[in-house]
Parts: C-alpha cells; structure tokens; sequence
C-alpha cells in the first residue's frame, strides 16, 4: 500500500491527470477543475495611473484550486471596451499570484489597441478606463498547459489610465532577404537581397521565380516580416508575369528577374513596391569591346541560364586587364534611376573546389578595390568569361 501511494503521489505532482479511485482519501490528491479565480481590484483603480512614469502595475490574484498546489502560470489580458470585444492578450506569463506587469509592454499593447480602432499618433495622450483579467492554467513539469485546466478571473476596471503613443517610430528595413523553391524554401539560407549604393531603402537581386513562388523578409526566420504577394505592388517590364500562388509571389513564365524593391512608410505601414525586370546583366570597362564605360553597351550582356541553380555566362573579354592597382573585370546590373557603380559586383577571395570564390556585392559598402574590404582590383585576361551563380552566390573568371 505503501508503495501505491508514492506512485500515485509523483503522478500528480508532475501533473500526469488521473481518474480518482474509489478509495481515494484526502492523503491521496485528486485533481479537479476549478470554477473560481479571483483578481483583485487594485487600490489605485479609481485614481489616475500614468503608464510613462511607472515600471509595473502589480496585480493580486487567488491560485486556482486544482485540489493540490500545482504549478500554475498567468497571464493578463487588456481591453478598453465595456463589452470586452477588443481584448487582447498582454505579452508575458508569470508564475506567482502575485502579478507585475510592465506597464511599457501594457502601453504598447494598448496604443495598439487603439490604433485598431482608428486613432491616429495625434489623438495621443489620452485618458481612458482600462479593463484587466487574468488567465491561469495547471502546468506540467515541462512547463506545458494541461488540457482543460486554464480559466478566467473576473475582470478589474482602472479607471482613469494617462496613454501616450508608445509604439516606436516604423521605419525602411535595414536588410531584405528572399526564399523560394530555389532554396527550398528555407529562411536560414535566403538569399540577402542587396542594397543600393547610397540608396538603403532600395533592394536588388537576380532570383529565379517558378510557380510555387517566393517571399521577402526582414530577417532569417518566419515571423511577422515575412513578406507576401498582398503585401506589394507589383511594377517592371515584366511585372505582367507575376501571378499570386497561395499568397506567396510567383510567376506565370518561370525563370530569372532581376528583382528590384523600393521600400517605403505611410503612416505605420511599410510599403513595398517591387520592380520585375529583365535579368540583364553586363560587363564594364576595358574588358568591353568599346573598352569605354558606356551603361548598357552592345555585346556585354551575360547569357542567362534556364535553371535556378547555373551560371549566367559574360561574353568574351575583348581586351585584358592587369587588376592589383590597375583596371579590372567589373560587372553590375542597372537598377533605374542609378548609376551602373552603384549596383556593382565581383568575386573574392578563396576559390573552392570547383574554382569558384565568393560573390561579393558593392552594396553601401566602398569601391571594389579597397584593400581593407574586398581587395584590388580582379584580373582578367582576353577571351575569358565572367561566370556568376547568383543562387550559390559565387562565381569564377575563366
């Protein structure tokens, strides 16, 4: 008997749920779902509470009687609504009765409240009765919720809450990357989208788009910056191509544009118009067969591959180039409205097993024959050829 009743003790403690016996006694806990959770009423409630200049509202609760002491964790839930019909929950749980809310997090979740309901930053400050409950759950050792164990408290009035705006200011995305069946999809291996030269708002990339689609985002994750067909307005000489698949942004003729976006605020929106284009890509310099630097010029642009994973291919070098501190192979696309420089690139570095080095783009960064970032200038000799896998993101002079 003895023995039984340790056992049975570990598995309510660790919250592994059991039937009760017919035997059971109150030496043996059984679990049951409460139906009572009270939240205090706070003593400041009718006096006016000034979220800027205060670190946490401390909240009281009960500790649900699940019929034992178990684990439990809480949550606050907000909203300014009589009905209730606007609440949301406030970021962050707890594991005491005893509940500190920071009141920075809560004037977020609040100005985001009202932003909903169509206030704008020049409403704010204001004044207005806020409405507060707390949700608790049992928790295994794991700290997962038991299925069935959560409830509700009754909910408090504060009375009179001072609200400035406290969401920071939205501005351009420092960074872009994009993920498509090319990568498989993966946000851990998207492709960092380039930034123009003296023009951060401004990305660029060469991307092959199939059927299934692609994704902009703002950083290496899913989450709430990915990215979407609704999302943008869709312009370039080949814009007609693009087609929505599910949400995500693919083309009705797979193959290779050169992706341009132009990001934007309005408001607390970022907009992002996105420019499909042509995937051109050219040769500058000596290595021409103008051996000028003329935008464009005939008989310098790359042959484009069929697939997502070969190499666009330059034509022959009508002329060498000595590279250190002299002329070297240089190569770019044009993003509209910028000169050629600005949207440069050449490989760096060490070669790998197949011959290829890094592809390094000029991006904001300085000229590519700066010794402190990529090096002098590349060598090249007559007859060879640029090769560049914009989806491997390397390449090699042969």
């Amino acid at each position: 008997m003895k023995n039984i009743l340790k056992t049975t003790l570990l598995l309510v403690c660790g919250l592994v749920l059991t039937t009760a016996c017919s035997d059971d006694n109150d030496s043996n806990p059984t679990y049951h779902q409460p139906t009572t959770f009270v939240l205090n009423t706070p003593s400041m409630a009718t006096s006016t509470i000034d979220l800027a200049n205060s670190e946490n509202l401390v909240l009281y609760c009960t500790q649900p009687n699940y019929g034992f002491t178990a684990r439990t964790i809480y949550s606050v839930q907000v909203a300014t609504q009589e009905d209730k019909s606007d609440a949301v929950d406030v970021k962050g749980t707890y594991d005491q009765a005893r509940i500190e809310v920071n009141t920075a997090t809560l004037a977020s979740t609040l100005t985001n409240i009202m932003l909903e309901q169509g206030k704008t930053e020049d409403d704010f400050p204001m004044n207005l009765p806020v409405f507060l409950r707390v949700k608790a759950y049992a928790a295994n050792s794991a700290g997962t919720m038991v299925q069935g164990s959560e409830i509700y408290s009754n909910w408090v009035t504060l009375h009179d809450v001072h609200l400035l705006f406290s969401l920071a200011p939205v501005t351009t995305p420092e960074a872009l990357c994009v993920a498509g069946t090319f990568n498989g999809g993966s946000w851990d291996t998207a492709l960092d989208m380039v930034q123009v030269y003296d023009a951060a708002n401004i990305f660029w990339h060469l991307v092959y788009i199939d059927g299934t689609g692609i994704q902009f985002n703002q950083e290496h994750t899913a989450g709430d910056f990915v990215v979407d067909f609704d999302q943008i307005t869709i312009a370039g000489d080949l814009g007609d191509d693009i087609i929505n698949a599910d949400g995500k942004i693919a083309s009705k003729n797979p193959g290779w544009y050169l992706v341009i976006v132009n990001t934007s605020v309005t408001g607390r929106k970022i907009n992002y118009d996105v420019q499909f284009n042509k995937p051109e890509v050219y040769m500058m310099g000596p290595i021409t067969p103008l051996g000028a630097w003329t935008e464009l010029e005939e008989g310098t642009m790359f042959e484009v591959p069929a697939e997502a994973d070969a190499d666009f291919v330059s034509p022959p070098f009508a002329a060498s180039v000595p590279g250190g501190d002299g002329d070297g192979v240089r190569a770019y696309v044009k993003v509209p409205g910028y000169e050629w420089w600005k949207s440069e690139f050449m490989i760096y570095g060490t070669a790998d097993s197949d011959g290829y080095l890094p592809l390094e783009y000029r991006g904001m960064g300085p000229d590519q024959n700066d010794s402190q970032s990529f090096g002098t200038r590349v060598k090249g000799n007559e007859g060879q050829r640029m090769y560049f896998n914009f989806t491997k993101e390397k390449g090699k002079i042969e």
